[in-house]
């Protein structure tokens, strides 16, 4: 992606600054965010700025120039009319937002988490749906029978022909299983919400066990779905499918799980890359007009 681009290999262009060569444009996560949630400038309300600041800021003339943190884009902007400080802030006193993989992996895994969210949401009320079905069954089955026999034209209490397929077959079906049986898959179910609800706050807050507890779960189901789908073809069932299968491949192959290619450690390695001061300095102006140049000595 050109944000790890503009930021671990400064010979390549930062972020929409070239016309795509293909016909999928490539995906620039930090022009999503700088377009969903603003830029990230900094020394806005400072009086003056200093050869130290022009990684981020810098003046020519009556005119400010203001560097996004994250999306690298210059924005020509008045000094304040009224400043609140005299200088913008310092290195260590500003909070770097996140660029380049780290971002990506963000929004990929809020993602994921919202559909677990949902998960469990469904799921949760299905259990409890359930749960409500097996303390009130005997007054539901009764009500369920004389429902149909008065739909099939019958004398009250007569035989009931549900046939051997359609939503009246389940109900019958399901109302001849005993109490127990349907409360423990009520709580099966509402176990699984319960998971689907840990997996949506450990994604949200990007910690690693839960994409790791993802992982499992999610593979743990995969094979089930197959064998639905064999049996009865759906649209929904396919999409489910390449939706399980392509968070597998994401969490295995980007997130680098059980030590696959390099693990933590490379994870580490590479969020570290695309991210912090060095990173900055790397796609700044001059290190991409002359690379042998180091920031500090063209900041003076």
């Amino acid at each position: 992606m050109a944000e790890q681009s503009s930021v671990g290999r400064p010979d390549r262009p930062l972020p929409g600054t070239v016309k795509p060569a293909r016909f999928r444009p490539r995906f620039h996560w930090e022009l999503l965010a700088c377009g969903t949630r603003g830029h990230e400038l900094v020394g806005l309300d400072a009086a003056h700025l200093r050869a130290e600041d022009r990684i981020f800021a810098f003046e020519d003339e009556e005119v400010r120039w203001h560097r996004c943190l994250r999306c690298d884009s210059w924005l020509p902007l008045r000094p304040p009319p009224r400043s609140v400080r005299e200088h913008p802030p310092d290195r260590d006193e500003i909070e770097l937002p996140l660029r380049g993989k780290p971002l990506r992996d963000k929004v990929v895994l809020r993602l994921i988490a919202i559909n677990r969210a949902f998960h469990f949401l469904i799921l949760g009320l299905l259990g409890t749906a359930v749960l409500l079905f097996a303390a009130h069954r005997t007054e539901l089955k009764q009500t369920f029978y004389r429902v149909v026999t008065d739909l099939q034209g019958g004398v009250g209490g007569g035989p009931v022909q549900t046939g051997k397929t359609g939503l009246v077959h389940e109900l019958d079906r399901l109302f001849t299983l005993k109490s127990g049986t349907i409360e423990l898959v009520g709580i099966a179910v509402l176990v699984y919400a319960v998971v689907e609800g840990v997996e949506a706050v450990g994604l949200w807050y990007q910690q690693r066990w839960a994409e790791y507890l993802t992982f499992i779960v999610t593979t743990s189901f995969i094979p089930l779905e197959v064998y639905e789908l064999i049996h009865k073809f759906t649209a929904f069932k396919i999409f489910a499918l390449v939706v399980n299968v392509a968070i597998v491949v994401y969490l295995l192959h980007a997130k680098r799980l059980f030590g696959f290619r390099g693990g933590a450690a490379a994870e580490e390695a590479e969020r570290e890359r695309d991210i912090g001061w060095q990173a900055l300095e790397r796609s700044a102006a001059w290190a991409l007009s002359a690379p042998g140049r180091s920031a500090g000595s063209a900041a003076r």
